[in-house]
């Protein structure tokens, strides 16, 4: 039975992660106060042609909020990928932001989360929250001249190890995985790409055939063969499969020693995940489906986890991201963001990892790092030796295209106005 007193020690546990980090505090108190007097909603044009390899879908499925200062600060925040939704949350939620000082970032979010999860905490709501905390943190970094990950404490990394997640949507030169496994792996161990992400698992209501499970396990062996223990192996079951058919993929990987199994099923049952954990040496990955330090929290407590991935644009905004960070720390568990969305998240990314000590992994993808984000941003970070770094330029450091804005490539719908 949980008694009072251990129910305070939790608490005070839970508390302990829960605090801005020193050098966000103090940046905020010397940067001269501000109002917010404008929110624009950002979209794109749906027929933007962006070439190299299939590329997926064209345009972006990403869109951006900006909030502008009486001081002539300009943050921009982003989310993905629901854009009516996200555009529909913002509407509903600007008036609560609109006249408040960008600095009050631990402020904006609990009043915004407060009314959120009093109404079913989630979905959209959750995402425009995360996208108004990312542009209230590269507001202040602008204000106080310094990057995102000083901010968050400073670096504990001098450069982030990435790897690539490979899909049949998001293509290298054309490239699939199955028949070009080997090529994509030996393609990416020459750029010094030396971890990769894939989906070798098929479902059919939630049940793995052998057939499937025969054919997954073709590719992890090919990658094997080919490259040794040099390529690293992500594998992400994209949340498709029941408890049994976890449990047999998790045997079935454990002699080739991968990286992480990510999102073996869905992320309703910390209890089933637990025991999964439990059952096998696989590494045990969850999950960018999460959102804010309280729903992480059971997962932890529980051992239902070995890696914690998350997505600032869904889970509270890079402020959260860094307090579920440190909470994950205090398990001595490590972190793995989730970056395929836009440009934007994908360089916060880089700061929350630069200034995260629990950090393992972050996700990239060559067609959007070379193709996407290209057109969208002028300095976006290329892996070196598979590494990357964040921008020093202060806040976020994005360099947005201004063109967008100029040639309607970019559709900007102001929601609320002083």
């Amino acid at each position: 039975m949980t008694t009072r007193r251990d129910f305070l020690k939790r608490a005070a546990g839970a508390g302990a992660c829960a605090a801005l980090p020193p050098a966000l505090l103090a940046a905020a108190d010397k940067v001269e106060p501000m109002r917010i007097t404008r929110i624009d909603a950002v979209t794109f044009r749906k027929d933007i042609r962006i070439g190299g390899g299939s590329g997926g879908s064209d345009g972006a499925e990403f869109c951006w909020v900006r909030l502008h200062t009486d001081r002539g600060l300009i943050g921009t925040g982003e989310t993905y990928p629901f854009n009516q939704g996200e555009r529909g949350a913002l509407r509903d939620y600007a008036r609560r932001i609109i006249k408040r000082d960008p600095r009050d970032i631990d402020g904006v979010w609990r009043a915004y989360y407060h009314d959120m999860a009093m109404r079913n905490a989630g979905g959209a709501d959750m995402r425009i929250l995360s996208a108004i905390n990312m542009a209230q943190l590269d507001i202040l970094g602008q204000a106080s001249g310094l990057p995102l990950y000083r901010l968050l404490g400073g670096k504990t990394r001098q450069s982030v190890r990435v790897y690539n997640t490979t899909t049949d949507y998001w293509a290298i030169n054309e490239m699939k995985m199955g028949p070009d496994t080997l090529k994509i792996t030996r393609f990416l161990l020459d750029r010094g790409i030396t971890a990769m992400k894939l989906y070798p698992f098929s479902a059919a209501d939630n049940y793995l055939s052998n057939q499937a499970m025969e054919r997954g396990m073709r590719w992890i062996r090919e990658i094997r063969d080919s490259a040794g223990q040099e390529m690293d192996i992500c594998v992400d079951l994209w949340g498709r499969f029941d408890l049994p058919s976890a449990q047999r993929i998790a045997k079935a990987l454990e002699p080739y020693n991968i990286m992480y199994l990510e999102d073996a099923m869905l992320m309703n049952n910390a209890q089933a995940y637990a025991q999964l954990a439990r059952e096998t040496s696989v590494p045990i990955c969850m999950s960018e489906t999460l959102a804010t330090r309280y729903e992480y929290r059971e997962f932890l407590e529980l051992k239902a986890c070995d890696v914690v991935m998350f997505d600032l644009t869904w889970c509270g905004g890079p402020s959260e991201a860094k307090k579920i960070a440190d909470l994950a720390d205090t398990y001595f568990i490590p972190i793995s963001p989730h970056t395929c969305g836009g440009p934007l998240l994908y360089m916060c990314s880089a700061h929350v990892c630069a200034a995260a000590p629990n950090f393992l992994i972050m996700e990239s993808n060559y067609w959007k790092y070379t193709h996407q984000f290209p057109y969208f941003v002028n300095n976006v970070p290329v892996p070196e030796k598979g590494q990357v770094k964040p921008p020093e330029l202060p806040g976020i450091g994005a360099e947005i295209k201004p063109e967008l804005f100029r040639n309607g490539d970019a559709i900007v719908e102001t929601v609320a106005q002083v």
